[in-house]
C-alpha cells in the first residue's frame, strides 16, 4: 500500500511544484488524510462547508473501509468520484476540483468545488433583438449548458463531452434531441471532434476548422450563435449544437446559406414585415458584393449603357482624377477596410474620433483634392454598409467583393456575369452534413420556402424543413 506521502510528492512533482498547489493535512481518528486543491480554481466556501469541516468535526464510529466510510458517510459534496490513476487525478485538480489522499490504502478521491465565475446575463453584441428573448451565452460551459437544459428540459436532450487540447484540455459538448437530430450527423460530428489532436483549445472557432467539409473556402460552413433561444430553435429543426468551454460563441451544423438571412427578431414580428425585411437583406447582399465591380465595369468597358444626363454628370465629377477606375475603386476600397480594423482595434472614445477622422477629413480632402470622384467614394461607402444588413457574412462578402473588382477591371460585365454563375456552381456542391448549402433553392424544396425569403406564419410551417438533415420519422413538428 502506497503512503499518502509518497503519493503526495508525486503529484507535487507532476505539477512542478507549482506554488498554487494547496496542500491542507487532516487527521480523520487513526488516518492521515492530505486535502489537495489548486488555489486559483476553487471555492474557498465551498471547500470548507462539504470536505474539510465534516472530515474536521466528525465524530461518530466509524465502520467497515474507511476510504469507503468518508466517501458515502462523511462528505457533504454533491459529486465525489475515486480516482485510480494518478494522473487523472491531476487532471481533475486542474478543473477545480479537490482532491483526498488516504494514507495507508493508496486511494484517491476528488470533489466537486470549483470556483465558477462568469459574466452576468447580457444581451450579445452581435445578436440584438427588438423583441424576444436577450439572455446570451458566455464562457462557463456549465453555464451555457444550464440554459440550453432549462430551454430544453426534455430527456430526448442528449449532452455528450470531450476532452479537447493535449495542454488546455478543453471541455466541448454536443448537444442534439435524440429523436429529432438525425445519428450519422451526430456520429460524423463527434468522430471529427474525437480526432483533434492540439496543444490546446481557446474559442469555438478552433473546433470549427475540423468540422468544415472545405477548409480552403472563404465561405462561412458553420453555424454560429449568442443566443440560446437561436440555438434551441436550430435544434428542434434538427441541428446539433457544439457548446466549447471558454467561448460564449455556440457552433451549430448542418449549415446553410439562408440561415444568416434570417434573424431572431423574424420569429417575434409580423410575417410580411419579415418577407420585406429578407428581401431588403437580399438586395443589401448583392449591393455589397457587386455594386464596386459594376461601376468599374461600367466605367471602363460599358459606359454607353448609362443615360446620358447621368453619364455626363459621372464624366464631370471623375474629370482630373489621376487615377484609373479600377485602382481608384480599389484604393477606396482598400482605405475602408484599413479604417474599418483601426476602427475595431482601437479603445472606444478613440474610434469614436477615428470614423470621424477617415469620414470626414480623409474622405473630404481626398475628393476636394482631386484623388477620388465622389461617385466612387459613395459607390464603395454604399457597399461597406450593406455588408451589416448580414453581419455574419460581412468577413467572406469584403472579400468576395475585391475579386468582383478585379473581375470587372478584367472582364467587363459579362467576366461578372460568369464569375457569378461559377461562384452559383461552386457553392452548390457544398455537401453541409446531408445538407445543401443554396436549399431550398438549390435544390428546390418547395415545404421549405415557407421560411425562405417570403415568410410564412408559424401556424402554416407543420413540418420540420427536409432541408436540414434530421429524424425522417419525425418530420411533424406541429398538429
Amino acid at each position: 500500500m502506497k503512503s499518502a506521502s509518497k503519493i503526495l510528492n508525486k503529484v507535487k512533482e507532476i505539477l512542478h511544484f507549482s506554488t498554487d498547489f494547496k496542500v491542507r493535512e487532516v487527521q480523520f481518528f487513526d488516518t492521515q488524510l492530505f486535502i489537495v486543491y489548486i488555489a486559483p480554481l476553487t471555492d474557498n466556501n465551498l471547500l470548507n462547508e462539504s470536505v474539510i469541516k465534516p472530515l474536521v468535526e466528525f465524530d461518530e464510529k466509524i465502520e467497515g473501509n474507511v476510504c469507503a466510510f468518508i466517501k458515502e458517510q462523511v462528505l457533504a459534496n454533491n459529486e465525489v468520484k475515486w480516482q485510480d490513476d494518478i494522473n487523472q487525478f491531476v487532471t481533475e485538480l486542474l478543473k477545480g476540483r479537490a482532491g483526498i489522499i488516504v494514507d495507508g490504502s493508496g486511494k484517491l478521491l476528488t470533489c466537486d468545488v470549483e470556483k465558477i465565475v462568469v459574466r452576468p446575463i447580457q444581451e450579445p453584441p452581435s445578436s440584438a433583438v427588438i423583441k424576444g428573448p436577450r439572455e446570451g451565452f458566455n464562457e462557463s460551459i456549465k453555464y451555457n449548458l444550464s440554459l440550453i437544459r432549462k430551454k430544453l428540459p426534455t430527456p430526448n436532450l442528449v449532452i455528450d463531452t470531450f476532452s479537447v487540447g493535449k495542454y488546455t484540455t478543453t471541455q466541448v459538448a454536443v448537444v442534439y434531441l435524440q429523436d429529432i437530430a438525425d445519428k450519422n450527423v451526430v456520429k460524423e460530428i463527434e468522430r471529427r471532434i474525437s480526432k483533434i489532436d492540439i496543444d490546446g483549445i481557446v474559442d469555438s472557432y478552433y473546433i470549427s476548422v475540423y468540422l468544415q467539409s472545405k477548409p480552403n473556402s472563404i465561405f462561412k460552413q458553420v453555424g454560429d450563435t449568442e443566443k440560446p433561444d437561436i440555438l434551441v430553435s436550430k435544434m428542434l429543426e434538427g441541428r446539433v449544437g457544439i457548446v466549447v468551454d471558454g467561448s460564449p460563441i455556440v457552433l451549430t451544423l448542418p449549415f446553410i446559406l439562408i440561415e444568416d438571412l434570417q434573424e431572431s427578431d423574424d420569429y417575434y414580428s409580423q410575417p410580411v414585415k419579415v418577407t420585406f425585411l429578407r428581401i431588403l437583406r437580399l438586395i443589401g447582399v448583392v449591393l455589397a458584393v457587386l455594386l464596386p465591380g459594376t461601376y468599374v465595369a461600367i466605367q471602363l468597358y460599358h459606359y454607353k449603357i448609362l443615360p446620358t444626363e447621368f453619364l455626363i454628370t459621372i464624366m464631370d465629377t471623375t474629370q482630373g482624377i489621376p487615377f484609373t477606375p479600377f485602382t481608384e475603386v480599389l484604393f477606396i476600397v482598400l482605405l475602408f477596410e484599413i479604417l474599418y480594423e483601426a476602427n475595431l482595434h482601437m479603445p472606444q472614445y478613440m474610434g469614436m474620433a477615428l470614423s470621424i477622422v477617415g469620414a470626414l477629413i480623409l474622405g473630404e480632402t481626398a475628393v476636394n483634392a482631386g484623388l477620388v470622384s465622389p461617385p466612387a467614394v459613395m459607390i464603395v461607402a454604399l457597399s461597406g454598409l450593406t455588408f451589416y444588413v448580414v453581419p455574419n457574412q460581412a468577413s467572406q462578402f469584403s472579400l468576395l467583393r475585391i475579386l468582383y473588382v478585379f473581375v470587372g477591371a478584367t472582364l467587363g460585365l459579362f467576366g461578372i456575369l460568369a464569375f457569378s454563375v461559377w461562384v452559383v456552381s461552386y457553392l452548390s456542391s457544398f455537401d453541409s452534413y446531408e445538407s445543401a448549402y443554396l436549399a431550398p433553392t438549390a435544390p428546390y424544396i418547395k415545404g421549405d420556402m415557407k421560411d425562405f425569403l417570403f415568410k410564412a406564419p408559424l401556424d402554416k410551417m407543420k413540418t420540420r424543413p427536409e432541408a436540414i438533415a434530421n429524424n425522417k420519422r419525425n418530420r411533424t413538428r406541429q398538429k
